[in-house]
Formats: structure tokens, sequence, C-alpha cells
């Protein structure tokens, strides 16, 4: 199949791109840059912009394009930053399947479940509503942003993927640093619901959506059953071999993090239902294996 992929640098991308190669697909990677190869395609997601040649011939198309939420303090620009280079890409990129003449039989785009906001306690699923606050409101936009491939008939769902364990990057690419050097520990109380998955299993669940034509709408991208932080802190602890006796209290997270640290304090007690009865069987289901998986 040729198949279409925004964000392919990122971890969860270039991943993505790998398996897909391996498999002998065809992929097509959108960049901002200039081209620089036939597997290259051209698109400047907040004009609006997006080359229809490299859409063209495809049967899929994965969309992960979006600026890291962890990646600056939040200020109002940087807040505007992950809001539009989620919504305004999704919008470009949802019009432009929409022009095709034979458009994709579907499109996995991104999301988070951060959709749900702050949980608590209370376990989730993709029947449940959004929450409140920043990240939920930009999921909802992210998400609604793909009503004209909708429209057009191709069949859509939204990858609301959780904290992928990977040591390239993300949350868990900043703790096996600390951890290793025996400064990790649980952040706040550690009672927030942290809904992992490994990197194997998030690229194995998107190419599952891909061909599953059942699969439509919000899918949550979790391991089957989340863990506390201070679950995975202790885990994390006995893989590495490592104390984990350093708490990083609320109030400095506060003070280094700014608003951002309300969802690092915050969590989804997640789960994927849908996924789940769809017959897809995760490798690492545990977070030990998850963490071991990352190690090799």
């Amino acid at each position: 199949m040729r198949i279409a992929v925004t964000g392919s640098t990122g971890l969860i991308g270039s991943a993505l791109v790998r398996s897909l190669r391996a498999d002998g697909h065809e992929v097509v990677r959108f960049v901002r840059r200039e081209p620089a190869g036939a597997d290259e395609a051209r698109w400047d997601p907040e004009r609006g912009r997006v080359d229809p040649a490299g859409l063209a011939g495809c049967g899929a198309v994965v969309h992960l394009a979006g600026a890291g939420i962890g990646d600056h303090r939040w200020t109002a620009a940087y807040k505007r930053k992950i809001r539009d280079s989620r919504v305004l890409g999704t919008a470009a990129l949802a019009n432009a399947l929409a022009g095709l003449d034979e458009p994709p039989a579907v499109l996995v785009s991104g999301s988070a479940v951060g959709y749900y906001g702050d949980t608590g306690d209370r376990p989730v699923d993709e029947d449940s509503p959004a929450g409140h606050g920043f990240l939920p409101s930009v999921c909802v936009e992210w998400e609604a942003a793909t009503a004209p491939a909708q429209e057009a008939g191709i069949r859509t769902a939204f990858a609301r993927t959780g904290l992928v364990v990977a040591k390239e990057g993300g949350a868990w690419g900043r703790m096996f640093p600390l951890f290793r050097a025996g400064v990790g520990g649980r952040l706040g109380d550690g009672r927030q619901y942290w809904p992992f998955i490994s990197l194997h299993d998030e690229v194995a669940a998107l190419r599952h959506i891909i061909d599953t034509p059942e699969l439509s709408g919000p899918v949550n991208l979790t391991a089957p059953e989340p863990l506390t932080n201070r679950q995975v802190t202790a885990a994390m602890a006995r893989v590495l071999h490592r104390p984990a006796v350093l708490p990083v209290p609320a109030v400095a997270l506060r003070v280094v993090l700014g608003e951002f640290s309300q969802d690092v304090l915050g969590g989804q007690r997640a789960r994927p239902t849908r996924l789940l009865e769809s017959g897809f069987v995760f490798r690492d289901p545990g977070i030990e294996q998850a963490i071991r998986a990352a190690l090799q």
C-alpha cells in the first residue's frame, strides 16, 4: 500500500515509517522543507498548503504532526503553537484529502488521552466525555478539524495516544537518564494514573487501525490497564536496579513547569476498549514488559 505520514520525524512517526517500509509498503513523508526525494512531499500546515501529488494513490494517511506538549514552558505564545500546529494542520490535510478524485480509504489522525482531562480514579474509555482545560479543548478541536475528510466518506479514526514508553523521546526519554543516575522518583503524590503504551504496541496499534475497517472515531492507544505514577516509578526502579527515593514535590513542578504542571500532576485512567474489542493483542501489556522493550 502507498501510505502518507505526517510527523514522520517524531518518536512515533519515525518508528511507524520504519515498520511500514520493512513490510514493503511505499511511504510518502510530508515535510515542511523542500522534498529531498520521491518519497517526500511538501506541506505548510499553518498556511493550509498540502501538495496533492503526495496524497495521490494513497490507500491510507497517518497524521501525527504537532508541536511537543512538554517541549517548552506554556506561555500564551507556545499554547497557541500547540493548538495551531494540530488544528490548522489537521484542517489543511482533511481539506486536501476531501478534494482528491480518489481519496484514501482511511485517515488515522493523531489525538491524545488528554482529551479526557484529569479523571482521578474514574476509569474512562472512548465513550467518555471530554474533560475541561487547555489540553481537552485542543483535542476536541483537533479531532473536529477532520470533518472535511469524514464528509468526503473517508473512514477517520482518532488515535488517542497515552504516554509512549521509549528511551528515544517523550516523557520516558527524559525519565530514563534520571533513573539510571539514581535520582528518579514519583511526581507529586504519585497517585495520578499514567496510561502508558510501549512504542512497539503504539506502532502496531496504528497499523491495526489502518487494517481494521470497523474502527473509526476515537480509539485509545494505551496498555490494557493504566497504573499510577507511584506504580510506574517503582517499576522503573526494579527494572533499572536503581533507587527511587527522590520524589519531586508538587510545588517544585509548579515552579518549573508552570501551567503544564497541572497535567503532569493529573492523569487519565484510560482503557483501550475499542482496540481490545477489535481483536488487537498487546505484545507489552505490563509496565515492566514495556520498560524492558524500550531498553532493548
